[in-house]
């Protein structure tokens, strides 16, 4: 069984690591940049454990880098590389209008998401879920990896003149704009803002976090929707009225409805 030192956050993090600790033995999981020093100290007294990473949130520095050489420490990243580089690809990539979501295994550098691949696979048909998006290109990256751990192929390098980037999230973000946005923009913001920053409307003078939402069809009705600058509709299924609990539609109208 291989030894590995998992770096990771987060639920890329979280839907990797499940897959990765049924086939290999995870002697350390390093949570943040403090966790380093100890990273480095068990693979200079253990040179075979492998380094694995998914959303660390932190760049590692260059020593610790030389520490995992030459094979390097292997990073799960939700894009098809050198697409969508930084901190948000898969919201990115949903907010740019995506319908295929892909997974790169690299080999970490210094310079951000822009070191050599391993492994590339793209996912067709994924339902439109955040956390179902997250879930398939973290456990088919993981996959791939306890896969081949003990026998990497030779990477490829990127082409970097063909490198896009993405930066973080911020709370800003958050607030939906219909009246500028189609409909499937509206939904889609919906969609990649669930969890951070949250996507959020007014309803009958109450702030609100939308939880589950759906595009409506043509001929279908809906108790609350949102309508877009191109005249179509969001349904809203579930929502968080502004420091109250969440609840379906009909609860939020029988108590807030007008």
């Amino acid at each position: 069984m291989e030894k590995v030192i998992f770096f990771g956050n987060g639920p890329l993090a979280e839907y990797a690591l499940a897959i990765i600790e049924k086939k290999c033995q995870v002697v350390f999981h390093a949570h943040s940049k403090e966790d380093l020093e100890k990273v480095c100290e068990i693979k200079r007294e253990y040179p075979e454990v492998h380094g694995i990473l998914a959303s660390f949130g932190v760049l590692i520095p260059g020593r610790v880098l030389e520490v995992f050489e030459p094979e390097g420490i292997l990073n799960i990243h939700p894009s098809l590389l050198p697409l969508y580089r930084g901190a948000s690809p898969i919201e990115s990539a949903i907010l740019a209008g995506d319908t295929e979501f892909s997974v790169s295994v690299m080999k970490l550098v210094k310079a951000m998401d822009a070191g050599p691949i391993y492994h590339q696979e793209t996912l067709k048909d994924l339902p439109l879920h955040k956390d179902s998006i997250y879930k398939e290109l973290a456990e088919t990256g993981a996959k791939w990896i306890v896969s081949h751990l003990s026998d990497l192929p030779q990477p490829s390098l990127q082409d970097d003149k063909k490198a896009t980037f993405c930066g973080k999230l911020n709370k800003d973000m958050g607030t939906l704009t219909p009246e500028t946005d189609t409909a499937e923009q509206t939904f889609r913001k919906i969609v990649a803002f669930q969890g951070y920053p949250k996507p959020k409307y007014v309803f009958f003078d109450q702030k609100c976090i939308i939880l589950e939402a759906h595009m409506l069809k043509s001929g279908e009705k809906a108790l609350l929707t949102i309508e877009c600058a191109d005249g179509a509709m969001v349904a809203v299924d579930r929502l968080q009225p502004e420091g109250r609990k969440a609840m379906d539609t009909k609860a939020f109208l029988n108590g807030y409805g007008r």
